[in-house]
């Protein structure tokens, strides 16, 4: 028997878009956000939006602001600046109208010990004005054989699951995802990963926050990165790797004298580096130098910027351009 779709039986639909003035309107709207505890400003004027049916990854250093930056956005906090607008509504004065059109998975959660699996799903389930499907829940969260578990007797990695299970139940219309598969397997992560994307073919809208680059380069439809209280690069996944040059590695027999490159050089010794917006011409420069040369290029490696690579950019800039 197929397994029962955490969206129901439509595959196109998804909450309807919200308009203004015949133009869609973003689920999530930041702009100017300012955040302070005391003297001191975590978030420091951040712009950006969040469209249906599409899956936001919000990123950044220890420290960046992007945990106080979801809780505003989710309505915990009102912010000390700015303008934040979910559905087009003020999420701190509007609260319960947005809180009933969303699910939130916290990093950590509350649950009443001696309930089992089962016992706390329906409970969610009967305060939600959107029902979901419990039996389909707990086989996507991959429960089922924990359904009668009480909450006390699971692993970390399966009250992970369970609070993933009370976020997504309601079939919201918008899924804000702190930290979703910290301290979850190689295969829990990878089967969150899938009930995510099948949420996001229904039509829900995700504000994910993740230390996992390779979450948010799989997922993620676009992202940002912050960086002490701002935004330091941001746009579709393809437009954050390309605001990072290319690398290319090698080591030679000797230092060698390389031929004029558009790219920034470094050589340790024998190890060279070339950082450079155009791969392909460096590269081939390089080779058909080495050619001429008779030189042989060790360990030779090329290949555009990571994720991994840009974010260790915004961390170091100056260790990396």
């Amino acid at each position: 028997m197929a397994r029962r779709s955490l969206t129901g039986s439509s595959t196109g639909g998804g909450p309807a878009a919200t308009k203004l003035g015949g133009v869609t309107e973003p689920v999530i709207s930041v702009s100017e956000l300012r955040c302070k505890y005391a003297s001191y400003e975590a978030v420091r004027g951040i712009d950006f939006e969040v469209h249906r049916g599409e899956l936001f990854a919000l990123l950044g250093t220890n420290g960046a602001g992007k945990t106080t930056t979801l809780e505003t956005v989710e309505g915990h906090r009102k912010p000390s600046a700015g303008r934040v607008r979910v559905f087009g509504l003020d999420p701190f004065h509007d609260r319960a109208e947005v809180r009933r059109r969303t699910g939130i998975m916290l990093q950590d959660s509350g649950f009443a010990a001696d309930l089992t699996v089962l016992e706390t799903l329906r409970l969610w389930r009967s305060v939600q004005t959107r029902k979901g499907d419990v039996a389909a829940v707990l086989a996507a969260t991959r429960l089922e054989d924990r359904a009668d578990r009480r909450v006390r007797q699971l692993s970390g990695g399966e009250r992970r699951r369970l609070e993933f299970a009370l976020a997504v139940l309601g079939q919201p219309e918008l899924l804000f995802l702190d930290e979703p598969t910290t301290g979850l397997d190689p295969e829990s992560r990878r089967a969150t990963w899938e009930v995510v994307r099948e949420l996001l073919r229904g039509g829900t809208t995700v504000l994910l926050t993740t230390h996992y680059l390779e979450e948010a380069e799989s997922l993620a439809h676009r992202l940002a990165i912050m960086h002490e209280g701002r935004i330091a690069v941001s746009g579709t996944l393809s437009d954050v790797l390309l605001s990072e040059r290319a690398k290319i590695s090698f080591t030679a027999d000797a230092e060698p004298q390389l031929p004029p490159l558009s790219g920034t050089v470094s050589v340790s010794g024998r190890q060279v580096t070339v950082r450079t917006a155009q791969l392909q011409r460096d590269l081939e420069l390089l080779l058909a130098w080495a050619r001429e040369n008779q030189v042989q290029l060790r360990q030779l490696r090329a290949h555009h910027a990571s994720l991994e690579d840009v974010f260790h950019s915004v961390k170091q800039p100056e260790a990396i351009r």
